[in-house]
């Protein structure tokens, strides 16, 4: 390992400078794999930066990505935000806490077409949070609900980030996507009890119980698009009809005809739309594109193998581990973030966990937990800033109010980690592709 300290310090003095002076992330880890490169091997660095990105992006499971990119766009542009409220109202309105549940359960069924934590947060929040408001719900509890509920996005299939990560590992879309349903739900769930008991106990002042309305079933009625679409989408992956690439292309559809007979596709949403999913996928291509020639540049170094047997050295053990690789992606989200945290990291840390005998299936659902937390930890946290936008809170306030579902998903992480299956359950019982 001490062979290896001068290259890994200056692998992180140039990103750190590169990324210090407001350099695309992108480009930064492009820039940064080939200094590597010409610095540390005698390879042509042009020519190895060529294939690395070439093998990075022309992987067929990366088409899902900006398929299922191009369905949150749709879908955001559309009345699903709307329909979400109306529809769950009726079913939550009976529940401890009522309509705060709107906001975990709507962002549940979002996070299923969208794939994207801070869209999930922006549809939802636009239309719930001003209705929260009207009716005096308690504002710190209906912020922090929304804030946490909206990193179910990442975790929630279709997730990008899933995506990315099963790119950069080499690993099942597919399983990937039936691994992050469990633990999503579970998590869903247990923001509901802390609404719930917050309630129950007195700790926030909700206003009197509301009348049903008479159109409450008509309501419910219309959930039915969503509730379909993601059922076509997710369903025909689990049953093995289809692949997670084109599964993405049935969302596509289906999320055009939803916004047609809703009446908002229209040429300019639809050029929105599409202009959209691009400048989204570009900016993650561009991540993969840097990713892949430092994974290169460092490879050729050797030091991801001097890394991986620094750590076995250690002897530690598997939930040793993981307490080591959770603390340092809690402090890393602070910073960056969660594209550019997993692909940033991966060179060094598949080899750690393959190593330990870590299923790395599981191991992506724990990490995009841990990515979760990122979204809600100052000074990065999108979500933070997403919701800060929306209400004029001061980002403290967003921040303290998304403080105990920073510590629910905390939880959460004890929890898959003790009750393994509650992940990897569904890909196991994965029927194959027909």
């Amino acid at each position: 390992m001490s062979g290896n300290t001068l290259v890994v310090a200056v692998y992180l003095l140039a990103l750190l400078g590169l990324l210090g002076a407001g350099v695309w992330v992108g480009l930064a880890l492009l820039a940064v794999g080939l200094i590597g490169i010409e610095l540390f091997t005698a390879r042509p660095a042009v020519d190895a930066m060529a294939t690395a990105v070439w093998s990075a992006l022309s992987s067929w499971p990366l088409v899902a990505l900006p398929l299922f990119i191009w369905m949150g766009e749709i879908l955001t542009r559309s009345s699903v935000s709307q329909s979400l409220f109306r529809g769950l109202s009726p079913i939550v309105r009976r529940l401890p806490g009522r309509l705060l549940h709107v906001n975990i359960a709507g962002c549940t069924l979002f996070a299923a077409i969208s794939g994207s934590s801070a869209a999930t947060v922006s549809a939802v929040g636009k239309i719930a949070l001003p209705e929260l408001r009207r009716r005096g719900y308690p504002e710190q509890l209906a912020v922090g609900s929304l804030a946490g509920a909206g990193t179910l996005g990442l975790l929630m299939p279709p997730s990008i980030i899933l995506i990315v990560y099963g790119v950069t590992t080499n690993e099942s879309i597919t399983k990937l996507f039936m691994a992050g349903i469990g633990p999503a739900l579970v998590l869903a769930a247990l923001f509901m009890i802390y609404v719930a008991s917050s309630a129950v106990l007195g700790r926030a002042s909700f206003p009197g119980p509301e009348e049903a309305q008479a159109d409450g079933a008509v309501s419910v009625v219309s959930l039915l698009p969503l509730v379909v679409l993601v059922v076509s989408v997710l369903g025909s992956i689990y049953a093995g009809l289809l692949t997670a690439t084109e599964a993405a292309v049935v969302g596509v559809l289906g999320a055009l005809v939803i916004s047609y007979l809703d009446g908002s596709l229209t040429l300019t949403s639809f050029i929105e739309g599409v202009t959209g999913a691009l400048k989204t996928s570009s900016m993650i291509a561009l991540i993969l594109a840097g990713s892949a020639t430092l994974t290169l540049s460092m490879g050729f170094t050797g030091v991801p193998r001097g890394v991986a047997e620094a750590i076995a050295g250690l002897d530690l053990t598997q939930g040793e581990l993981l307490l080591l690789l959770g603390v340092f992606y809690i402090i890393l989200g602070m910073f960056l973030d969660g594209i550019s945290a997993v692909v940033l990291t991966m060179a060094i840390v598949e080899p750690m966990i393959r190593g330990a005998g870590i299923d790395p299936i599981w191991f992506g659902v724990f990490l995009v937990i841990l990515v979760e937390t990122a979204q809600i930890t100052p000074p990065v946290g999108f979500n933070l800033y997403v919701i800060q936008s929306m209400t004029g809170h001061n980002i403290f306030y967003v921040a303290k109010a998304a403080a105990p579902l920073f510590l629910i998903m905390i939880l959460m992480l004890f929890i898959v980690w003790l009750f393994p299956e509650i992940a990897l359950h569904l890909p196991a019982s994965l029927q194959p592709v027909r």
